[in-house]
C-alpha cells in the first residue's frame, strides 16, 4: 500500500505535487466549488504525508522544498 511504501523513501529524495490540474486530494475539506485542482492544494498532500509516516508537517515541507530546489538547481 501506498501509505506503507513512503515510509520507506529517503528524506532527501522526497518530493511532493499537486497532480494539477486533474486530482483533488481526497482528504481536502472543505470540497471546493470546481474540481480543478491548484497549487495551494499542495500542503493538503504534505499534511497526508506527514499523518502516514509520522513526521512533523513543518518539518516536512521544509526538506521537500529543499529537495525541489536541489533537484532543479534552485540553491
Amino acid at each position: 500500500e501506498l501509505q506503507e511504501i513512503v515510509k520507506h523513501i529517503p528524506a532527501d529524495r522526497l518530493l511532493v505535487e499537486t497532480d494539477a490540474p486533474y486530482l483533488l486530494p481526497r482528504t481536502l475539506r472543505p470540497k471546493p466549488k470546481t474540481r480543478r485542482n491548484e497549487p495551494c492544494h499542495l500542503i493538503e498532500v504534505v499534511r497526508t504525508l506527514a499523518q502516514c509516516t509520522g513526521r512533523d508537517i513543518e518539518e516536512l515541507a521544509v526538506e521537500t522544498s529543499e529537495n525541489a530546489r536541489r533537484l532543479f538547481n534552485l540553491t
